[in-house]
């Protein structure tokens, strides 16, 4: 175990690791990582790689990478990297921030050693449909055993905070949402590749699962003839599975299918100039892709519920089935007055919940107060 120092330290785990590629966690830290820095911080982020040529480590803008070498793919390699990125932080790390709670057994770990523990516990993972019984009840008593074995719980979402304070105490909680970069433009030369001109199409950017919604918006917008375009970007192949290929035989040819897109300027494009923002998530709380929604001013039609709805805010138009779906694609795609008004409102609810400049000091204020409390004689 590493001496305490004068210099604050943090490692991040619960990621594959920056810079990011993949979803919104890792890019939250790589932009946590580089903001504490920047402040005189001291960052590990532990990174999941695919060679086998044993644990190293390096430096990048800074930032030191544990790179753990992991040849078992999906969930299962997901978990043996979190095993052996905890082990190694059990080891070497002052203070931990893991993003996250899927492996929260192992953060027992930290207990043993005394090493704090801030826990990032996401969303209702254990509610998501694409998970059997096996991994939702996994999931489950994970949860639970990341509100005990967490020495502080963050929520990224009122409602989270609010179910996870039937699991501990409130004063164990602190909510910080997700955060963006506020979006101004593009280039509109992006859309032809989509056969779609500025304003004049809808847009989805989710993964296909049920839990998302998407079937359900696929099917509401062909419910009549649109002279406006559907562009769904997510991994949407007929061979992945029963419900892509549900999803694939509910289109007509206003539905575009460009795949998964993570060319970040092609996908700010996008939302800057869709006419309507569809965001069918049900589950979770604080979800990046509708808060990047809201900074680039995109007029959002959002999926009825809590979570949604304190995001996107009053202005937003909202669904809780198909046919709301359709009634709702109907008044946002026949008014443009209404549309220019939700683009306004849209970036005002962004700059007063979800730059990262305000999200990321509320962060590095509770890692602080944890690595004072670490650093005092005797605390460990």
């Amino acid at each position: 175990m590493s001496d305490i120092t004068t210099t604050p330290q943090v490692a991040i785990l619960g990621t594959r690791g920056i810079p990011a590629a993949h979803g919104g966690f890792e890019t939250f830290a790589e932009r946590l990582a580089l903001h504490c820095v920047a402040r005189g911080w001291s960052v590990c982020v532990y990174c999941q790689i695919e060679d086998g040529r044993g644990v190293r480590e390096d430096i990048w803008n800074g930032v030191r990478r544990v790179q753990i070498p992991v040849s078992i793919p999906g969930a299962i390699g997901t978990v043996v990297f979190d095993w052996k990125a905890t082990r190694h932080a059990a080891r070497t790390a002052t203070l931990a921030l893991t993003l996250g709670y899927n492996t929260a057994a192992f953060t027992a770990l930290y207990r043993l050693r005394r090493i704090p523990n801030v826990i990032n516990m996401d969303g209702l993972e254990w509610k998501r449909d694409k998970w059997a019984w096996p991994q939702k009840i996994w999931l489950w008593f994970n949860e639970r055993l990341g509100c005990w074995f967490g020495n502080h719980l963050i929520a990224d979402n009122p409602h989270i905070a609010d179910h996870l304070a039937t699991r501990v105490s409130r004063t164990k909680i602190t909510m910080i949402p997700y955060g963006a970069d506020a979006v101004d433009g593009g280039d509109t030369a992006v859309l032809s590749r989509f056969g779609v001109e500025p304003h004049g199409y809808a847009l989805v950017v989710a993964r296909p699962e049920p839990e998302n919604s998407i079937l359900e918006v696929v099917r509401a917008f062909v419910r009549r003839p649109r002279r406006e375009r559907l562009v769904v970007l997510g991994d949407v192949r007929p061979e992945a599975g029963e419900y892509q290929r549900a999803v694939r035989e509910a289109a007509t040819q206003a539905i575009c299918f460009p795949g998964a897109i993570y060319d970040r300027s092609i996908v700010e494009t996008l939302r800057y100039y869709a006419g309507v923002y569809v965001h069918g998530h049900r589950v979770g709380g604080t979800n990046p892709s509708l808060v990047e929604a809201l900074a680039a001013s995109s007029p959002v039609l959002a999926h009825d519920n809590p979570f949604n709805r304190w995001v996107a805010g009053a202005a937003a138009r909202y669904f809780s089935d198909e046919p709301s779906c359709a009634r709702a694609l109907d008044d946002v795609l026949g008014d443009g007055a209404l549309r220019a008004w939700m683009r306004v409102e849209s970036r005002r609810r962004y700059e007063e919940a979800f730059r990262w400049e305000r999200i990321l000091a509320q962060y590095e204020e509770l890692l602080h107060q944890w690595h004072e409390r670490a650093s005092r004689p005797g605390s460990r």
